[in-house]
């Protein structure tokens, strides 16, 4: 499987209006790309999730703690745990990959 930062960014950009789009997925594990605009909506998702930044700079609040973002870092949230995009520059994308158990509450 493969898939390319341009081809994830086009897929996006011919669907207006989505903020996300899965490109791949195996097992429990699925890789998106996602591309907020002026503000990071989302809520704790159920399973643990790593984000790889591709552009863009800005903060990240991770169950509370806030810490600044740029291209190439790694971060990681487990499942359950609010957390958020804040401060970000308009050219903002991300590889979101979720993997592992289905968090229950």
């Amino acid at each position: 499987m493969r898939s390319t930062v341009n081809d994830a960014l086009q897929n996006l950009a011919a669907n207006p209006g989505i903020l996300f789009s899965k490109v791949m997925e195996h097992g429990s594990m699925s890789v998106e790309i996602y591309r907020p605009v002026g503000t990071d909506k989302q809520t704790p998702h159920l399973q643990d999730e790593l984000y790889i930044i591709i552009t863009g700079t800005g903060d990240f609040v991770n169950n509370g703690e806030r810490m600044p973002f740029g291209p190439g870092d790694v971060l990681f949230v487990a499942a359950g745990i609010d957390h958020r995009f804040e401060n970000f520059t308009a050219d903002f994308a991300t590889w979101v990959i979720f993997y592992g158990p289905v968090f229950e509450s």
